[in-house]
């Protein structure tokens, strides 16, 4: 079999992170093409051995991209075609649809009033929705993103449940990494760190852990990640007075940037996600990886699993922002002392390769031969 991933940027960011290590770990032939910013996740790809092509669409408007990428897919003679993130999964169903290939489609990143951390709006709903239709089949990364697409309408026989993965033993703690990357950071060893990755937009809320860090002296913080909002939180700190005990690290694992996401996990104590809203949480499971400490707020990678997690503590369950609650949380952390914990067993649960075996039976499905029946009946 050969795939086409489509996606709208390759810039770091979990969806398009998540797309570099599932290609990894699936069994059949996959080129990427990014319709917009083949930026670092391309370079990786690339470095993997994996053929990655630039749409060069200029817009969101750009309507000349879909026969441009119909046409790819022609030429490429693709099995299937596999998109991720809204902008690809509208206009690469549709040129899928043309060019006569079936398409399988990832929502990665959808909330309840935002998508890829863009107010959701009427029409983008309509026209999420109309090219649903298109498509063989849409993959929710939790349970919770599956339920929201049946409350939009999607039908229930059309959503399949795959959930992110991870690469565990990527994640395992190593003490020698640890020293070297607090020394490389200028953390004092025995200084307590909280950490948080991801991008640095308001929904993120890192600025909440810039409060709750500033209130407890002595604590330091380590952000990885860059955005919008890396300009406002430089300027928060500074106003906070904790400038000197933040690091703000970047995009990081990218080319000429150290240290990667495993070594900055390795490196902090207790791990901060307070997000307003998530479809995932793919840091939060790395985290608990590493043997961290999670505080969160929405993470629906933790939320659905099967009874409590053990290291995880959710704040956020009263109205307002949780600065308080995160503050008290990693109050008691320092004060019971900082310890690595083993992987949750429920973790097997998010293992990369268990997500691949899943999505090759979205495939398999996808790509089976209609029958007879099926097209009196569609």
């Amino acid at each position: 079999m050969r795939a086409l991933h489509v996606i709208t940027g390759l810039g770091v960011g979990g969806a398009e992170q998540q797309l570099r290590l599932l290609v990894r770990h699936l069994p059949v032939r996959c080129d990427v093409v990014t319709l917009t910013n083949p930026g670092a996740v391309a370079e990786g790809l690339r470095a993997d051995g994996v053929r990655v092509l630039h749409l060069g669409m200029r817009s969101n408007r750009d309507l000349a991209a879909v026969p441009r990428l119909a046409r790819l897919i022609r030429r490429g003679s693709y099995d299937l075609v596999h998109t991720h993130l809204y902008r690809a999964c509208v206009y690469g169903r549709i040129a899928a649809r043309l060019a006569g290939t079936p398409v399988v489609s990832t929502e990665h990143s959808l909330g309840h009033a935002e998508i890829e951390g863009r107010p959701l709006t009427r029409g983008t709903k309509e026209l999420y929705l109309r090219t649903e239709r298109l498509g063989a089949a849409t993959v929710a990364v939790s349970e919770t993103v599956a339920a929201r697409l049946r409350d939009w309408g999607v039908p229930s026989a059309r959503i399949h449940t795959v959930p992110n993965g991870v690469d565990v033993a990527a994640f395992r703690f190593d003490a020698g990494l640890r020293r070297a990357t607090r020394a490389l950071l200028g953390i004092p060893e025995g200084a307590f760190v909280a950490g948080g990755v991801g991008r640095l937009v308001p929904g993120k809320r890192f600025d909440v852990a810039l409060r709750a860090v500033a209130a407890l002296p002595g604590a330091w913080l380590v952000l990885a990640g860059d955005g919008p909002e890396a300009g406002p939180l430089r300027a928060l700190a500074a106003r906070l007075g904790v400038e000197a005990r933040v690091r703000f690290l970047g995009e990081c694992g990218t080319a000429g940037t150290a240290p990667g996401v495993p070594a900055v996990l390795g490196a902090v104590d207790a791990f901060v996600s307070a997000s307003r809203e998530e479809s995932f949480g793919l840091a939060a499971v790395e985290a608990l990886a590493s043997g961290l400490p999670v505080v969160h707020a929405a993470c629906p990678a933790i939320e659905d699993l099967p009874g409590p997690v053990p290291g995880t503590i959710r704040i956020g369950s009263s109205s307002g922002e949780p600065t308080g609650e995160l503050t008290a949380a990693l109050r008691r952390l320092r004060a019971g002392g900082t310890r690595r914990l083993p992987p949750p067993p429920d973790l097997d649960h998010y293992d990369i390769r268990l997500s691949s075996r899943r999505l090759m039976d979205v495939y398999a499905q996808a790509t089976a031969p209609v029958t007879t029946t099926e097209r009196a009946h569609p």
